[in-house]
């Protein structure tokens, strides 16, 4: 009986140890320069279908069921999918655009896990181009956080991002 309650404690502890350690944090981005101005790179990013030409998630399941509401572009519009194990479900909301600067949204996963995010698009001139990072946040939850201990998101996800963005720079510079 004081073994099973020894053995209890311990494994009770070393939870509390994990959880006061891991991360409770992410914020994963990449960046890239478009030899494009500023305006034009900005009005095909504030356009969430416009994703579907560049997005790495859009390869990985050519057959997603998508769908819209509200006007794209506009703070409010959201796109749903519905896709298969690679891409899940979820939706993401524009949620803020400041013109010419960052179009704001909040991703929301339903599956395979439930998890929120905020993601963003910024742009900035560099030179003659436009400097795209793309990127999301959010925070870690017990027990999620503990899971960060042994996963790194910036490994997981930035290898896609990178992959998007070049795609998105090779759209747009050939138009």
């Amino acid at each position: 009986m004081y073994i099973a309650l020894y053995i209890f404690l311990i494994l009770l502890f070393l939870i509390v140890i994990l959880a006061l350690i891991a991360p409770k944090s992410y914020d994963v981005n990449r960046a890239i320069s478009i030899n494009k101005p500023l305006p034009e790179v900005f009005q095909y990013l504030k356009l969430l279908k416009n994703q579907d030409n560049w997005s790495p998630w859009a390869e990985k399941d050519p057959n997603m069921n998508k769908t819209f509401k509200g006007t794209d572009g506009e703070i409010g519009f959201v796109s749903a999918w519905v896709g298969n194990k690679d891409v899940g479900e979820g939706e993401q909301e524009i949620t803020g655009i400041i013109e010419n600067e960052v179009v704001n949204s909040q991703l929301r996963f339903l599956k395979p896990f439930k998890s929120t995010s905020d993601a963003y698009l910024k742009v900035e001139k560099v030179g003659n181009g436009t400097k795209v990072v793309w990127g999301f946040s959010g925070k870690n939850k017990f027990p999620m956080s503990i899971m960060m201990l042994f996963m790194n998101m910036d490994k997981a996800v930035g290898k896609d991002f990178e992959y998007g963005l070049n795609k998105l720079k090779s759209i747009l510079e050939n138009l």
